[in-house]
């Protein structure tokens, strides 16, 4: 699993990155990629349906951001967790037992 991604030909040094939190990557996951409505998907991350909602939001402002502007995205961070895997897992983010919790911080 890549967790940087630029635009193809422009040094890393000379882009603006935007920083992409492991939440919003997965709310993206569930959302996009697994096609499950918000309420299900919410579920899944142990949050509400409009804490999810929001994640979502600010996930793909900042991809249409870095898409549209050329900025480069790196996943880091956040307060999701993986519950019964390390970081990511055996083989990447679409391993088993995913069922993660988001902090108090208030994403």
């Amino acid at each position: 699993m890549a967790n940087v991604f630029r635009p193809v030909g422009i040094p890393a040094r000379d882009l603006q990155e935007v920083v992409l939190p492991l939440e919003c990557l997965e709310a993206l996951r569930l959302s996009d990629l697994e096609k499950l409505d918000q309420e299900t998907a919410a579920a899944r991350m142990n949050v509400s349906r409009q804490t999810f909602g929001r994640v979502l939001a600010e996930a793909r402002q900042m991809v249409a951001e870095a898409l549209v502007v050329g900025k480069m995205i790196k996943i880091h961070g956040g307060s999701y967790t993986l519950a019964g895997v390390g970081r990511w897992g055996r083989g990447g983010p679409r391993g088993r037992g995913r069922r993660g919790r988001l902090g108090r911080r208030g994403v």
